[in-house]
């Protein structure tokens, strides 16, 4: 088994202990500058030799027009009294993403009222589990926060495996993409899946950084994973989105699938996901061809799709 190396911000594995916002404020701070050139941002670069990949300390707090002695007590994790203004300042500076800027701002001022996530199971009420029935020929389900996935039609087991055969606890996109090798098969880019995983799980580290589940399942994956290490070590975030998927299944061959995510109104941590193919495409016809096969094709697959 893997070790964690030192480098490694998070939580040690199954501890369920939080992760440290501060560590992950100054780490996430430094990876952003740490991309930019001074040519990037309209400064210039005298050829000079430079000790740090990226920006100085210095030239991010002239961009940002905040002194250099508050710009590094914030990268050292000290963002309590900073306010709103200056971070907006940053977030430009830095070229944040929305994703990026939100996600500095769950770390720099997190709010004190939020509540905390329940150790609970979420729930799926029964009209949602009847609305996943009701896609015909539509792999679609139910996803909650820690890319659990909670609730999914005949179709979605039929592209993906069934998961109803995995304990709940491995009802999981984070640990089925990096513990079970047979979906390294099943996604033609793997390492983009992976990718979005890992931002999702760290957009969501930023909101909950108290969360015990959450933080046991990013310690956890970074024992047995060194392409999870390596991923989370990026400090990247995102928010669940869009975009073509390509799949190789194993009974119908490839599959060109869009994928599309939708929040749910009531419940801000849950999330519906769609995958279709377009109309009359080869993807289409495969996707008709599951849909009569029936309860065979995920019996096909098992408890995940087959080599």
């Amino acid at each position: 088994m893997d070790v964690t190396p030192d480098s490694v911000q998070g939580p040690a594995a199954g501890t369920g202990q939080a992760l440290d916002r501060r560590a992950e404020l100054s780490e996430f701070l430094r990876s952003r500058r740490a991309r930019l050139k001074p040519e990037d941002v309209g400064l210039p670069d005298f050829g000079r030799h430079r000790r740090v990949p990226g920006l100085r300390r210095e030239e991010l707090a002239q961009l940002a027009g905040v002194s250099v002695a508050y710009y590094t007590r914030l990268e050292q994790g000290n963002g309590r009294n900073v306010s709103a203004e200056v971070l907006d300042a940053i977030a430009r500076a830095l070229r944040l993403s929305d994703a990026e800027h939100a996600h500095l701002t769950h770390l720099a001022k997190p709010k004190a009222h939020k509540k905390k996530p329940s150790a609970r199971s979420q729930q799926v009420r029964s009209s949602l589990r009847q609305l996943l029935d009701a896609f015909d020929g539509v792999p679609a389900y139910i996803g909650g926060r820690r890319a659990e996935v909670l609730a999914w039609n005949r179709m979605a087991a039929a592209v993906f495996g069934d998961w109803a055969q995995l304990p709940q606890q491995e009802r999981n996109w984070a640990r089925m993409m990096f513990l079970r090798p047979e979906y390294h098969d099943l996604f033609v880019d793997w390492e983009q899946k992976a990718i979005d995983i890992v931002c999702q799980l760290r957009y969501e580290a930023g909101c909950h950084p108290d969360d015990p589940r959450l933080s046991a399942l990013v310690g956890e994956l970074s024992v047995k994973s060194a392409e999870f290490r390596r991923l989370w070590a990026t400090h990247d975030v995102k928010e669940k989105s869009h975009g073509l998927k390509q799949l190789r299944h194993p009974l119908v061959g490839d599959l060109a699938l869009q994928c599309e995510s939708f929040w749910l109104p009531d419940d801000s941590e849950l999330s519906l996901v769609t995958y279709h193919a377009e109309p009359g495409s080869t993807s289409a016809e495969a996707l008709r061809l599951l849909g009569s096969w029936g309860t065979d094709a995920t019996r096909a697959g098992t408890t995940a799709p087959r080599r």
